[in-house]
Parts: structure tokens; sequence; C-alpha cells
């Protein structure tokens, strides 16, 4: 089976970052998510993660790095989920993909309902925080 290459952008604002409520009717409908979506064949991770969240949240980013990646396997397709640190322009976040958008401390990801490959990296964001934010401010000046 073929694996469905899939971004997501780590959109911080202070120490919060930014997930998004998948739409009832869509496949893992109700579950909360990071930003993103599928990579086009040709394009880059940043053109890609850029695209899909002008897309999906009329938003401008800036991705800084690659953060992590999990291969899961889902009942009917397995994605690669490669997720990247990112900054966010300013702007107003208009949400046309997802019902609802949140921005929440980092150290409570694990208390919302998280979609499964969403999960791994929202630990790992637990667990290394203190780093991203170091890395985080040094991008910033």
């Amino acid at each position: 089976m073929a694996i469905t290459k899939v971004v997501c952008g780590l959109i911080f604002y202070n120490d919060q970052v930014l997930i998004c409520r998948r739409k009832p009717e869509k496949s893992l409908g109700g579950y909360w998510e990071f930003p993103g979506g599928k990579v086009e064949d040709g394009e880059d991770y940043f053109d890609a993660l850029e695209r899909e969240i002008k897309e999906e949240l009329d938003f401008k980013i800036i991705v800084d790095s690659h953060f992590f990646s999990i291969i899961h396997e889902y009942e009917n397709t397995t994605i690669e989920l490669i997720s990247f640190l990112c900054r966010g322009t300013k702007g107003e976040l208009k949400s046309t993909d997802h019902d609802k958008i949140e921005w929440v401390k980092y150290n409570d990801l694990l208390d919302w309902n998280l979609a499964p490959a969403d999960i791994p990296i929202a630990k790992k964001l637990i667990e290394d925080f203190a780093r991203v934010r170091e890395e985080r401010e040094k991008e910033e000046n």
C-alpha cells in the first residue's frame, strides 16, 4: 500500500499552538488536528504546508524547520505525517475546512480529542518544548 505524504504545521502564538477540528462529515470528523494536508506530486513540503494553511485558514505562515514525522496506519490508508515548526504572520484566521479552531497551551494538547496520527507529534512537542521554544526565539530574532 502506498504511503500518502501529509504535512502539518505547529503554528505558535506565545506558548499556545493552533489546532483545528475536522468537520463531522469528513473522514475523522470531530477529531482535532494540527492544520495541514496532502503533499501534491512534485511539491516540496514547505510549499505544500504554506499552500494548505492558506487554503484552509486564509493565513500566511513562515515554515521554520522540520519537527517530527510519524507513519500511521488508518483503516483505509497509511500516511506519513510530517510536522514543521511555524510562525504565523499578522492576520486573522478564517477556517474553510474545519468547524472549530483553537489556540491551546502546548502542555494541554493531550486533553483534546486529537486524531490518532497527531498524538505522537503532540507528545513529542510536550517533551521537547523547552528546545522548541529556544529554536523559535532564535528564528524570531
